[in-house]
């Protein structure tokens, strides 16, 4: 762990005396705080660093490595509100935590984003809070590194050509990832608004056609978008499939990063019952939320065991990846906390190297 001016762990004020172990606090050891907004974070820590952490967190997940309790959600009615507490400690990657985010929808008329969040970060050793970081982009950042981690382990590795279903705000993350993990010389994007479609791919295409040599356009169809496709990812909120599954080439690798309710399936049944090898980043998360898994099983389609295994489990080589060059392989998240308290974590330990941020005591 690493020790800093900006935690008060305390361990340095300790005497000891014929009563007992007393700890001294003195008035210059109130509790120091960072906080990290997202353009501190886009400063210090890169695209690359948060699929490592991702891949990190999941292999620590698969071997029983962390506690990730329930979530607690609570009703604010009279604001027509919820506010979610999902909590998460891993210890070996000395990451302790708890993320708030808060659905408001009323917030749009107030000028404020509908979707608030937050990430808690605390000092295992102390049980202090350390750091507060800018949750929305904490997920937006780990929610593209996992489908990159799951990208650079599963794809081709001459993939050339990626598919992008959705264009909200999780997608440029996800665009970002594959960009980083494979050459890719050409982006197709679909949504069924193709006013966002236009808007997104001319910013994402200044932002990173010429940082990746990669070409960026928007597609009229899903069956344009697909076409010989040879990594597809879907981030939307649909709930129907928004490809026909039949079209994946072989060799493909899909990433489903949409579907996070029961209700909602933006992956075919077809990629489930036909992909050579399907994988989760967590079984207890995917199997609970997701309607691609759940829709399918209650129809009696799909087995659990059909499941070749965790992403973690790949790393720790317990289950096989991608074989050869042909097979289809697909990945399905729903995001756990244990991305988000890793991440937090490599982020903050950047933060205190590059002195970035903010610092409030009391």
């Amino acid at each position: 762990m690493i020790h800093c001016k900006l935690l008060s762990t305390g361990h340095e004020d300790i005497a000891v005396n014929k009563i007992g172990v007393q700890s001294i606090v003195e008035e210059s050891d109130r509790m120091k705080i960072a906080v990290l907004s997202r353009g501190d974070i886009e400063k210090i820590f890169t695209m690359e660093e948060a699929i490592q952490a991702d891949k990190d967190a999941l292999e620590f997940y698969s071997r029983g490595g962390s506690t990730v309790p329930l979530r607690t959600n609570i009703d604010v009615a009279e604001e027509k509100g919820q506010s979610l507490y999902m909590p998460a400690y891993v210890g070996g990657a000395k990451a302790l935590g708890v993320k708030i985010v808060s659905v408001y929808p009323n917030n749009i008329e107030k000028g404020l984003t509908s979707v608030p969040a937050t990430m808690v970060l605390l000092n295992p050793e102390t049980g202090e809070v350390g750091a507060l970081l800018d949750g929305t982009y904490l997920t937006q950042l780990r929610t593209g590194a996992v489908a990159g981690a799951a990208t650079d382990i599963l794809a081709r590795k001459d993939a050339k050509v990626f598919a992008l279903f959705g264009t909200g705000g999780q997608a440029e993350s996800q665009l970002e990832a594959v960009l980083t993990v494979r050459n890719i010389e050409e982006v197709r994007v679909f949504d069924i608004s193709k006013e966002r479609t236009e808007d997104f791919v001319q910013r994402m295409g200044e932002k990173y056609a010429k940082k990746f040599n990669v070409k960026i356009m928007a597609v009229s169809n899903a069956d344009e978008a697909i076409e010989h496709a040879d990594i597809i990812t879907a981030v939307t909120t649909a709930k129907k499939p928004v490809f026909n599954g039949k079209g994946v080439k072989k060799g493909a690798h899909i990433n489903g990063v949409g579907s996070y309710t029961p209700d909602m399936q933006e992956i075919d049944e077809y990629i489930l019952l036909h992909a050579d090898k399907i994988y989760v980043d967590t079984r207890h998360g995917v199997l609970s939320e997701s309607g691609d898994f759940i829709i399918p099983m209650e129809k009696n389609k799909f087995k659990e065991e059909s499941i070749t295994g965790e992403l973690g489990e790949i790393i720790m080589g317990k289950v096989p990846s991608r074989d050869n060059d042909e097979e289809i392989t697909f990945f399905k998240t729903v995001g756990s906390g244990v991305l988000d308290v890793v991440t937090s974590r490599r982020i903050y330990e950047k933060a205190l190297e590059n002195n970035a941020g903010q610092i409030i005591e009391f």
